[in-house]
């Protein structure tokens, strides 16, 4: 039976919304089972609160925890019992484990995916790749939102192969790739993107469409945006501002007087998808597309309905060949670049 092993320590709610969110899962698909890695008494007591297959659950004991405040580098070295790394390897050494989930420190996810399970060869530099729900009821792909700050052409080109390969993996229809740039034109930005556009414009196996500008993630028609992790995350953390303002504003809006209340009952149905609709993290974790083995990092700050469809991903993922495919359409790319 595949696993898919969930870092319960990691991130602003664990282990309490992490083990909720992994249980959803495992209550709404029957053929795998989920393995936590964690404070062994901690996850027993959470667990105690539901009623589950014990059989397709297994916890993994770890005496010691990665946070945000530790220097990833080191802690990933130093903490060897900790969940983060205790997961990593039993990724790595475990064929039938489908992918790997934490909400925890993104730098010592990164880094722990590097040095325990490794760059797939040729991949110069793995990319974080949310999927940003679209005016088109479908979601958009942000390669990369926050991995890499410092970018060249050659990774942007990767960048959109890793991309297209995860989107064949999820059954797109499409997989329309375009650059993020401060304008349309083909002449736009600085020598970065230039370049980059123009490599990516020759790259074989991906339907390059020129460049998008931001508005385009969630309105425009593009399947895929390739960015500079700079530019990337601060598009990304620009939605998540928007889903909340947009949120709190509608939530004052509504409270205002008695009309306003009387109004929110016969739209609240439309309001509910507008904000399921802003909220990107309802559809799962980021995959760092280019190691060796499926790693899902989530939010921060994410809760049991961000847990359960990151499961969910790690899966379709596995069975979608992600890492067979990176590896096919990377063999087509030649570029004179060093790792």
């Amino acid at each position: 039976m595949l696993k898919v092993i969930v870092d319960a320590m990691g991130g602003d709610n664990a282990p309490r919304e992490i083990v909720k969110g992994a249980l959803d899962a495992l209550e709404q698909r029957k053929d795998f089972m989920i393995v936590f890695t964690g404070d062994e008494a901690l996850v027993e007591h959470e667990l105690e609160k539901y009623t589950f297959d014990r059989s397709r659950v297994e916890v993994i004991p770890c005496t010691e925890v990665i946070t945000n405040d530790d220097v990833p580098t080191l802690a990933v070295r130093k903490k060897r019992d900790s969940s983060l790394v205790v997961g990593l390897r039993r990724l790595k050494e475990d064929d039938s484990v489908a992918g790997f989930i934490s909400a925890g420190s993104t730098g010592a996810v990164l880094t722990g995916g590097i040095m325990h399970i490794g760059r797939i060869k040729g991949i110069m530099r793995p990319a974080l790749c949310p999927a940003i729900p679209n005016v088109r009821g479908t979601q958009t792909l942000l390669c990369d939102c926050g991995a890499n700050a410092e970018c060249k052409p050659a990774y942007l080109a990767q960048f959109g192969i890793m991309a297209t390969a995860y989107a064949t993996a999820r059954g797109f229809g499409s997989a329309r790739v375009g650059l993020l740039n401060n304008g349309t034109e083909e002449h736009k930005g600085d020598p970065l993107h230039q370049e980059s556009y123009q490599l990516l414009k020759e790259t074989p196996g991906i339907d390059f469409i020129g460049n998008v500008e931001g508005r385009d993630i969630m309105f425009g028609d593009v399947d895929i945006v390739v960015a500079d992790g700079f530019s990337g995350n601060i598009a990304l953390k620009s939605i998540e501002g928007v889903g909340k303002t947009v949120s709190a504003v509608l939530k004052a809006e509504f409270k205002r007087n008695l009309g306003s209340k009387m109004s929110y009952l016969f739209a609240r149905k439309q309001i509910g998808r507008l904000r399921g609709m802003l909220d990107y993290a309802k559809h799962g974790g980021s995959p760092f597309l280019g190691l060796k083995k499926v790693v899902i990092k989530c939010h921060g700050s994410s809760k049991a309905s961000s847990i359960t469809p990151a499961v969910f991903q790690a899966l379709e993922a596995y069975e979608g060949n992600l890492i067979g495919r990176i590896e096919g359409m990377l063999a087509q790319f030649v570029t004179g670049e060093e790792t």
